[in-house]
Formats: C-alpha cells, sequence, structure tokens
C-alpha cells in the first residue's frame, strides 16, 4: 500500500472517530454541546473571549463590535453563548460586552456554593473593565436581569437604561415548579412553564441532561446559598432605582409570568412595558427574531419618562 493511501486511511479513520465522538457528546451532554454550539457562533460574529481577573476569580467575556455599549446577561445555569442568535444583528452600532457570569460557562468560581454576592461583584468589577466610561444599556434575562438591577442600583451615572428580560429584582415563587427536577415528569412541568405551547418541546435524552445540570451545575451551588439572597432583592425599594427601565417580555413564560413584570411596572419610577407574544422565559433562544423587533422598537425610542407623582 502507499504511503499517500495509508494517510488518507488513518486521516478516515480518525474522521469517523471524531464524528462518533461528537456524536456520543450530543446525545449524552447535549447542554453542554449547545453551549458550546452557541460559543463558536459568537466567535463566528466576529467577538472575542477575553478573560478578566476580578475578585471572584477569572471571568470569561465575550466582546467585540463598536458604538455604543450594550451589555448582554444570560440567566441562571446558562452562559454567553444563549445570546449567539440575536448577537449578529446587535453588532450594528453597538460594542457588545457578553459576560459568563460567575460560575457559569468559563468563569470562576469553578465549584463550591455560589452566592449571588460573588456573581454581583463579578460582574462589578468586569464591567469596570470592559466599560471604564461613559453610560451602558444592560440587557438582563432572568437572573441577568437582577444583576442588572443592582449594577444600575449601585451606579446609576454609568446606566442609560436597563431592560429586564423575564426576570426582575423582586422575590417570586412559582407554585409547583422546581428548578431543580429529579424526574422526567417534573422536567417536563418545568419546560411546559419556560416556552410557549406551541414550542418544539425538548426530547427526552436533553431532558434527561437537565436533571444531571440541576442536581450539580450552578444553579444547584447558587441553592446552597439560597439564604443570603434575601439581603439582594429589591422588594419594596424599586423606587428607588434611578434608571429609566424597559420590561421586555416573553408572555407565554409562566415560571416568571406576566403579573410579576406588571408588578414591576407600577413600583419603578420610569419604565415601560413590552410584551412578546408566544414566547417564554428565554425569547433569545426560543423566539430571537420577535425580541430582536422588540428590542429594536424600545431601544429607537426615548427612554421611558418618570412618572408623574400621585396628587
Amino acid at each position: 500500500m502507499k504511503p499517500w493511501v495509508k494517510v488518507l486511511l488513518v486521516l478516515g479513520v480518525l474522521a469517523v472517530l471524531f464524528l462518533l465522538g461528537a456524536v456520543v457528546i450530543f446525545f449524552t451532554r447535549p447542554l453542554a454541546a449547545f453551549a458550546w454550539l452557541g460559543r463558536r457562533e459568537l466567535k463566528k460574529a466576529g467577538l472575542v473571549r477575553v478573560d478578566i481577573e476580578t475578585p471572584a476569580g477569572r471571568q470569561s467575556v465575550f466582546h467585540g463590535g463598536s458604538g455604543s455599549v450594550l451589555v448582554l446577561l444570560h440567566g441562571a445555569g446558562d452562559q454567553a453563548g444563549a445570546f449567539s442568535k440575536v448577537v449578529p444583528h446587535l453588532l450594528a452600532g453597538h460594542r457588545l460586552v457578553i459576560p459568563d457570569l460567575a460560575g457559569h460557562g468559563q468563569s470562576e468560581p469553578a465549584s463550591g456554593p455560589l452566592a449571588v454576592e460573588t456573581i454581583f461583584a463579578a460582574l462589578d468589577a468586569v464591567l469596570a473593565a470592559e466599560a471604564p466610561d461613559g453610560k451602558v444599556t444592560i440587557v438582563g434575562n432572568s437572573l441577568g436581569a437582577w444583576m442588572a438591577a443592582l449594577w444600575a442600583q449601585k451606579h446609576p451615572e454609568r446606566v442609560e437604561r436597563v431592560v429586564f428580560v423575564n426576570g426582575g429584582p423582586l422575590t417570586h415563587v412559582a407554585s409547583g415548579l422546581t428548578l431543580q427536577p429529579k424526574t422526567l415528569p417534573e422536567v417536563a412541568k418545568l419546560m411546559d412553564a419556560l416556552i410557549d405551547p406551541e414550542s418544539l418541546h425538548p426530547p427526552e435524552f436533553v431532558m434527561k441532561d437537565v436533571i444531571r445540570a440541576a442536581s450539580k451545575g450552578p444553579i444547584a451551588r447558587m441553592a446552597q446559598k439560597a439564604s443570603s439572597m434575601e439581603s439582594l432583592v429589591l422588594d419594596g425599594k424599586l423606587g428607588t432605582l434611578a434608571v429609566p427601565v424597559e420590561i421586555v417580555w416573553g408572555a407565554s413564560d409562566r415560571l416568571m409570568p406576566l403579573s410579576y413584570a406588571e408588578k414591576m411596572l407600577a413600583e419603578l419610577p420610569a419604565a415601560r412595558l413590552t410584551r412578546v407574544e408566544k414566547c417564554g422565559h428565554v425569547p433569545q433562544q426560543e423566539c430571537p427574531q420577535r425580541l430582536l423587533a422588540a428590542l429594536d422598537g424600545v431601544l429607537s425610542q426615548p427612554p421611558p419618562a418618570r412618572k408623574e407623582p400621585a396628587p
């Protein structure tokens, strides 16, 4: 057999083994595979990943583009790649900053209990490094909206406006649901609450991976520090949030229903609510085009004005 034929055979075998390995990973760890694909799309769009040293450890951040600074913050258990479907559009006219929140993705700490204070301290350091001058707009989904509210409360002079996407800084308990499902029926019930009834539901092998991730991932680690969260919620304090707030809400969300958004709207001094129909808790993944239409709509308008005080 000629040497070049042997080389081709070896390369062919390696390619087959690689594909088999990829298939195995996809079916046994689909959440990790989806995360990898999302992060790959961020890089394809032109974003660069950097590490930033913070008191909470090294934080992974994707950044790129030029223009006004737009910060995108993901939810609990997620990572920066969750925004991959909206990044190409948002890059037009913006410098994007998309961190893995502390304890998520490739950001430290990689193990141990994960306090909300740690997540916020790391974000504070990241934004000090990534956007030291001028004002920023922060779009936060779920946990990311809570972190956006806390950062805006601490640095109101640095904020153009914040956008809460199916999340916020108020206490909320979703009756009958758990973020740490242990059985397939519990996962199915959670998924029903997270997405629109007409959206494609995940197959069983994905739901099994949700159970695994929920028992060991960031949500489980945050649950170990749940008692420390109370001091950082803004129940009864939304009136002190001195920045304009856009509330962009997937109207099909039953984990954090529209009533949660309406409560924030009533209490915030300068806020506007935009419903996104047929979208659930994570619009940037489930219905990215409808979310982009909503974001374009609110960000192209002047920020909401402060309400007139009641007579």
